[in-house]
């Protein structure tokens, strides 16, 4: 199994949900390898956003809120870092703040940017997996590192029952190596 095959199975299986819906940009138009691996979802389940991160992040936990379960893709780390008050200040923590009464379910997909063949420079490639692990109580962040964890995560996310959203961490490199 190779890991971009993995992640269009991924994808195929979690655009079969009723109640998902991929949000982002370069989501149902070219623009990022990731945009490859959504090939096989129905176009009429891919959202494209204009380059408005926090946004896109209030608009999935509103989607979440009201039983939709949001792929909310943000190509790279480093692009996912303009709505961290979304995800650490609100989907994060309305659990605490609605002691228990608000639950959503978002899946976040994001990236370490490809190095190889061509390094894009500092401000694409960030790995911010662990901060991330600290700031969140109720998100579960699960990195991929090799192609058999990818499906398995994808399906937990979609198929969890424990009230919490999960930011699944792919690599851009591994999309040509593994």
């Amino acid at each position: 199994m190779k890991y971009f095959d993995e992640m269009c199975r991924a994808m195929e299986m979690l655009g079969r949900d009723p109640r998902t819906l991929f949000m982002g940009q370069a989501v149902a138009c070219a623009g990022t390898a990731m945009t490859n691996t959504l090939k096989n979802v129905p176009r009429e389940k891919l959202l494209e956003l204009p380059v408005a991160e926090e946004m896109q992040m209030g608009m999935a936990t509103g989607m979440a809120l009201a039983g939709q379960v949001p792929v909310a893709i943000f190509p790279r780390w480093n692009f996912l870092l303009l709505a961290v008050n979304q995800v650490v200040g609100h989907l994060d923590k309305l659990p605490a703040m609605s002691e228990g009464g608000y639950r959503p379910k978002v899946i976040i997909r994001t990236g370490i940017g490809s190095e190889r063949p061509l390094h894009p420079q500092h401000q694409h490639v960030g790995d911010f997996t662990d901060a991330f692990r600290l700031m969140c109580k109720t998100i579960e962040v699960i990195r991929l590192d090799e192609p058999q964890d990818i499906f398995p995560a994808y399906q937990k996310a979609l198929t969890r029952e424990d009230g919490r959203s999960t930011l699944i961490v792919e690599y851009g490199d591994y999309y040509n190596e593994k």
